[in-house]
């Protein structure tokens, strides 16, 4: 999965427009200013830095976009969160809590099942995703019928609004890591060979 950082939608508050050119004796007198301030020893202004983008409150609508951007597929389910689906699991963007506590989600259940017997190189395995990378944390669910998933989460607090470029970037990590264990837990476990012999022996 790629992502063109140019495709990065812009939620900063929109650009001002330029300010009409000036009469030729208003710019004498801006030139003079200048000028009169350079010689009190205060420098000349190359033009002002531009002011930083106001915190958003991310909701389903700003990940749809950004996830529209990315040219990843979703949906929504019954809860309202945002669901992307790959072929072994699926990733939810989820907003819970009140105002200062508001909380954005995102949590990646991966559909594989296992068996109790299996729940120690899991444990261990995981252990060591944890133990080396930052996201997503991820632990294990065992149903009543004793067959083991893995899920994987993090979440950021929004309540009090972010900054754009860091909700941005959080999210676009966070997809990319929800891939990225997939791909890694398969091959530290010997998922895949596992599946071409079972392939095999049915056949």
């Amino acid at each position: 999965m790629s992502m063109d950082p140019s495709a990065i939608p812009n939620f900063g508050v929109p650009k001002k427009p330029e300010s009409p050119e000036q009469p030729a004796e208003q710019q004498a007198a801006s030139g003079q200013g200048q000028a009169q301030g350079q010689g009190r020893g205060q420098p000349a202004q190359q033009g002002q830095a531009r002011p930083p983008a106001a915190p958003v409150t991310p909701d389903k609508d700003l990940v749809k976009q950004l996830l529209d951007r990315m040219k990843l597929k979703h949906t929504e389910d019954k809860q309202g969160d945002v669901v992307v689906p790959w072929k072994e699991f699926r990733t939810y963007v989820m907003f819970r809590g009140e105002k200062q506590q508001r909380v954005m989600s995102v949590r990646t259940f991966y559909d594989r099942p296992h068996t109790l017997d299996d729940k120690p190189r899991l444990l261990e395995a995981i252990d060591e995703w944890n133990r080396r990378t930052l996201w997503p944390k991820v632990y294990t669910h065992t149903n009543d019928e004793g067959v083991v998933r893995l899920i994987g989460e993090v979440q950021m607090l929004i309540g009090q609004g972010v900054a754009v470029d860091h909700f941005v970037s959080s999210l676009v990590s966070w997809v990319r890591s929800a891939v990225e264990f997939e791909k890694w837990h398969v091959e530290q476990l010997g998922l895949a060979k596992e599946a071409e012999t079972e392939a095999e022996t049915e056949e």
